[in-house]
Protein backbone atom coordinates (compact mmCIF):
# COMPACT_ATOMS: atom_id res chain seq x y z
CA UNK A 1 0.00 0.00 0.00
CA UNK A 2 1.36 3.45 -0.72
CA UNK A 3 2.05 5.76 2.22
CA UNK A 4 0.23 8.62 0.59
CA UNK A 5 -3.57 9.22 0.93
CA UNK A 6 -6.09 7.86 -2.22
CA UNK A 7 -8.72 9.76 0.00
CA UNK A 8 -7.74 13.04 1.88
CA UNK A 9 -10.91 14.90 4.18
CA UNK A 10 -9.48 17.70 5.77
CA UNK A 11 -11.74 19.89 7.91
CA UNK A 12 -14.59 19.26 6.84
CA UNK A 13 -17.85 20.88 8.11
CA UNK A 14 -21.27 19.85 7.23
CA UNK A 15 -25.16 21.12 7.72
CA UNK A 16 -28.62 19.39 7.48
CA UNK A 17 -30.37 22.45 6.59
CA UNK A 18 -29.38 24.79 9.59
CA UNK A 19 -28.06 21.92 11.78
CA UNK A 20 -24.65 22.00 11.68
CA UNK A 21 -23.59 17.63 12.10
CA UNK A 22 -20.08 17.35 11.12
CA UNK A 23 -17.47 19.20 12.54
CA UNK A 24 -13.91 19.70 11.54
CA UNK A 25 -13.77 15.88 9.97
CA UNK A 26 -9.98 14.59 9.19
CA UNK A 27 -9.16 11.46 7.70
CA UNK A 28 -7.04 9.79 5.17
CA UNK A 29 -7.48 6.30 2.87
CA UNK A 30 -4.56 4.76 0.99
CA UNK A 31 -5.20 3.07 -1.52
CA UNK A 32 -6.11 -0.36 -1.03
CA UNK A 33 -7.03 -0.43 2.91
CA UNK A 34 -10.19 -0.50 4.69
CA UNK A 35 -10.60 1.57 7.18
CA UNK A 36 -13.84 1.57 9.58
CA UNK A 37 -15.93 4.02 10.93
CA UNK A 38 -16.57 3.52 14.50
CA UNK A 39 -19.36 5.87 16.35
CA UNK A 40 -23.23 5.32 18.10
CA UNK A 41 -26.12 5.92 16.37
CA UNK A 42 -26.35 9.75 15.05
CA UNK A 43 -22.24 10.26 15.49
CA UNK A 44 -21.75 11.54 11.74
CA UNK A 45 -20.85 8.37 10.24
CA UNK A 46 -23.28 8.19 7.25
CA UNK A 47 -23.30 11.84 7.30
CA UNK A 48 -19.31 11.66 6.60
CA UNK A 49 -20.14 8.88 3.57
CA UNK A 50 -22.76 10.86 1.84
CA UNK A 51 -20.69 14.57 2.37
CA UNK A 52 -17.80 12.82 0.81
CA UNK A 53 -19.68 11.46 -2.43
CA UNK A 54 -21.89 14.61 -2.60
CA UNK A 55 -24.81 13.60 -1.70
CA UNK A 56 -25.09 16.27 1.13
CA UNK A 57 -24.44 19.33 -0.82
CA UNK A 58 -23.77 21.92 2.39
CA UNK A 59 -20.32 21.15 2.85
CA UNK A 60 -17.30 23.18 3.48
CA UNK A 61 -13.60 22.12 4.02
CA UNK A 62 -11.46 19.43 1.47
CA UNK A 63 -11.81 16.60 -0.08
CA UNK A 64 -9.22 15.17 -2.75
CA UNK A 65 -9.03 12.31 -4.38
CA UNK A 66 -5.32 11.42 -5.73
CA UNK A 67 -5.04 14.64 -5.22
CA UNK A 68 -8.04 15.89 -6.96
CA UNK A 69 -10.66 18.39 -5.38
CA UNK A 70 -13.92 16.66 -5.30
CA UNK A 71 -15.96 19.64 -3.15
CA UNK A 72 -16.89 21.35 -6.06
CA UNK A 73 -18.15 18.36 -8.66
CA UNK A 74 -21.44 17.71 -8.87
CA UNK A 75 -22.88 14.65 -8.42
CA UNK A 76 -22.85 12.54 -11.13
CA UNK A 77 -18.70 13.71 -11.48
CA UNK A 78 -17.61 12.73 -8.13
CA UNK A 79 -19.43 9.02 -9.37
CA UNK A 80 -16.98 9.32 -11.94
CA UNK A 81 -13.91 9.79 -10.49
CA UNK A 82 -14.12 6.26 -9.11
CA UNK A 83 -15.92 6.88 -5.49
CA UNK A 84 -18.79 3.95 -5.40
CA UNK A 85 -21.48 4.48 -2.42
CA UNK A 86 -23.43 1.46 -0.71
CA UNK A 87 -26.09 2.91 0.96
CA UNK A 88 -27.55 1.54 4.34
CA UNK A 89 -31.16 1.34 2.63
CA UNK A 90 -29.63 -0.70 -0.53
CA UNK A 91 -31.79 1.09 -3.15
CA UNK A 92 -32.59 -2.31 -5.04
CA UNK A 93 -35.60 -1.87 -6.80
CA UNK A 94 -38.62 -4.05 -6.55
CA UNK A 95 -39.87 -4.17 -9.82
CA UNK A 96 -36.85 -5.50 -11.40
CA UNK A 97 -34.73 -9.06 -11.27
CA UNK A 98 -31.51 -9.36 -9.85
CA UNK A 99 -29.93 -9.55 -13.59
CA UNK A 100 -31.85 -6.40 -14.49
CA UNK A 101 -30.59 -4.44 -10.95
CA UNK A 102 -27.19 -5.24 -11.83
CA UNK A 103 -27.07 -3.87 -14.89
CA UNK A 104 -29.02 -0.90 -14.55
CA UNK A 105 -26.17 1.68 -13.05
CA UNK A 106 -23.75 3.47 -15.61
CA UNK A 107 -20.07 2.61 -16.30
CA UNK A 108 -17.92 5.25 -14.10
CA UNK A 109 -14.35 3.56 -14.86
CA UNK A 110 -12.74 1.08 -16.79
CA UNK A 111 -11.95 -1.92 -14.67
CA UNK A 112 -15.32 -2.98 -13.37
CA UNK A 113 -15.82 -6.57 -12.55
CA UNK A 114 -17.87 -8.67 -15.59
CA UNK A 115 -21.25 -10.10 -14.67
CA UNK A 116 -19.15 -13.82 -14.98
CA UNK A 117 -17.19 -12.26 -12.28
CA UNK A 118 -19.59 -10.92 -10.01
CA UNK A 119 -21.86 -14.56 -10.24
CA UNK A 120 -18.27 -16.33 -9.34
CA UNK A 121 -18.24 -13.83 -6.17
CA UNK A 122 -22.06 -13.99 -5.23
CA UNK A 123 -23.33 -17.46 -6.66
CA UNK A 124 -26.22 -17.14 -5.06
CA UNK A 125 -27.07 -14.12 -6.98
CA UNK A 126 -26.28 -15.92 -10.03
CA UNK A 127 -29.24 -18.44 -8.98
CA UNK A 128 -31.67 -15.84 -8.08
CA UNK A 129 -30.51 -13.81 -11.00
CA UNK A 130 -34.28 -13.77 -12.55
CA UNK A 131 -35.97 -13.14 -8.94
CA UNK A 132 -37.49 -9.57 -8.73
CA UNK A 133 -35.90 -7.52 -5.76
CA UNK A 134 -39.08 -8.18 -3.49
CA UNK A 135 -37.80 -12.18 -3.38
CA UNK A 136 -34.70 -11.29 -2.26
CA UNK A 137 -33.42 -11.58 1.59
CA UNK A 138 -31.99 -8.54 3.00
CA UNK A 139 -28.56 -10.32 3.09
CA UNK A 140 -29.45 -10.88 -1.38
CA UNK A 141 -30.50 -7.58 -1.39
CA UNK A 142 -27.14 -6.79 0.44
CA UNK A 143 -25.19 -8.86 -1.55
CA UNK A 144 -26.46 -7.40 -4.61
CA UNK A 145 -25.98 -3.52 -3.68
CA UNK A 146 -22.59 -4.17 -3.49
CA UNK A 147 -22.05 -6.47 -6.79
CA UNK A 148 -24.05 -3.71 -8.82
CA UNK A 149 -20.94 -1.16 -7.81
CA UNK A 150 -18.30 -3.41 -8.34
CA UNK A 151 -19.74 -3.58 -11.93
CA UNK A 152 -19.48 -0.17 -12.59
CA UNK A 153 -15.85 0.06 -12.33
CA UNK A 154 -15.71 2.27 -9.10
CA UNK A 155 -12.26 1.24 -6.84
CA UNK A 156 -13.27 2.78 -3.75
CA UNK A 157 -16.23 1.87 -2.13
CA UNK A 158 -18.16 3.70 0.74
CA UNK A 159 -20.02 1.22 2.65
CA UNK A 160 -22.61 1.55 4.79
CA UNK A 161 -23.79 -0.99 7.64
CA UNK A 162 -23.43 -3.76 5.38
CA UNK A 163 -23.93 -6.58 8.36
CA UNK A 164 -27.41 -4.37 9.87
CA UNK A 165 -30.22 -6.96 10.55
CA UNK A 166 -28.41 -9.73 8.48
CA UNK A 167 -28.31 -13.46 9.65
CA UNK A 168 -24.59 -14.51 11.56
CA UNK A 169 -23.97 -16.92 8.07
CA UNK A 170 -24.57 -14.33 5.95
CA UNK A 171 -22.59 -11.94 7.94
CA UNK A 172 -19.40 -14.74 7.31
CA UNK A 173 -20.05 -14.15 3.55
CA UNK A 174 -20.44 -10.19 3.43
CA UNK A 175 -16.51 -10.99 5.03
CA UNK A 176 -15.29 -13.07 2.58
CA UNK A 177 -16.08 -10.75 -0.40
CA UNK A 178 -14.79 -7.78 1.46
CA UNK A 179 -11.38 -10.04 2.20
CA UNK A 180 -11.90 -10.94 -1.43
CA UNK A 181 -12.42 -7.10 -2.73
CA UNK A 182 -9.19 -6.11 -0.38
CA UNK A 183 -7.01 -8.88 -2.25
CA UNK A 184 -7.97 -7.48 -5.69
CA UNK A 185 -6.62 -4.01 -4.60
CA UNK A 186 -9.66 -2.61 -3.65
CA UNK A 187 -10.17 0.77 -1.27
CA UNK A 188 -12.94 0.61 0.95
CA UNK A 189 -14.25 3.10 3.61
CA UNK A 190 -16.82 1.10 6.16
CA UNK A 191 -18.95 2.06 8.67
CA UNK A 192 -20.11 -1.09 10.83
CA UNK A 193 -21.34 -2.19 14.26
CA UNK A 194 -20.23 -5.62 14.43
CA UNK A 195 -16.64 -4.99 16.02
CA UNK A 196 -16.25 -8.95 15.36
CA UNK A 197 -17.03 -8.62 11.62
CA UNK A 198 -14.99 -5.06 11.14
CA UNK A 199 -11.95 -6.54 13.51
CA UNK A 200 -11.58 -9.56 10.32
CA UNK A 201 -11.34 -7.01 7.47
CA UNK A 202 -10.27 -2.72 8.91
CA UNK A 203 -6.54 -2.53 8.51
CA UNK A 204 -7.62 1.22 10.56
CA UNK A 205 -10.67 2.59 12.20
CA UNK A 206 -11.53 5.76 13.28
CA UNK A 207 -13.53 6.57 16.22
CA UNK A 208 -16.58 9.32 15.87
CA UNK A 209 -18.75 11.05 18.20
CA UNK A 210 -20.80 14.20 17.93
CA UNK A 211 -19.83 14.83 13.94
CA UNK A 212 -15.81 15.09 15.23
CA UNK A 213 -13.42 12.37 14.55
CA UNK A 214 -11.75 11.60 18.43
CA UNK A 215 -9.33 8.86 17.81
CA UNK A 216 -7.97 7.01 14.84
CA UNK A 217 -5.82 3.49 15.36
CA UNK A 218 -4.65 0.28 13.35
CA UNK A 219 -6.67 -2.67 13.74
CA UNK A 220 -4.48 -4.51 15.68
CA UNK A 221 -5.16 -2.92 18.64
CA UNK A 222 -9.00 -3.03 18.39
CA UNK A 223 -9.21 -5.78 21.35
CA UNK A 224 -6.66 -3.31 23.70
CA UNK A 225 -9.03 -0.24 23.03
CA UNK A 226 -12.57 -2.08 23.98
CA UNK A 227 -12.87 -0.57 27.05
CA UNK A 228 -12.46 2.91 26.08
CA UNK A 229 -15.03 1.88 22.80
CA UNK A 230 -17.62 0.52 25.22
CA UNK A 231 -17.87 3.98 26.77
CA UNK A 232 -17.85 6.23 23.77
CA UNK A 233 -20.34 3.52 22.11
CA UNK A 234 -22.56 2.79 25.36
CA UNK A 235 -21.87 -0.78 24.22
Amino acid sequence: MSSAPLLEVRGLNAWYGESHVLHGVDLDIREGETVTLLGRNGAGKTTTLRAIMGILRRREGVIRLRGKDLLGLPLHKVAQTGLGYVPEERGIFASLNVSENLMLPPTVAEGGMSVEEIYSLFPNLHERRSSQGTKLSGGEQQMLAIARVLRTGARIILLDEPTEGLAPVIVQRIGDVLVALKKRGMTILLVEQNFRFAKKVADRFYLMEDGRMVNSFPGHELDARMDELHEVLGV
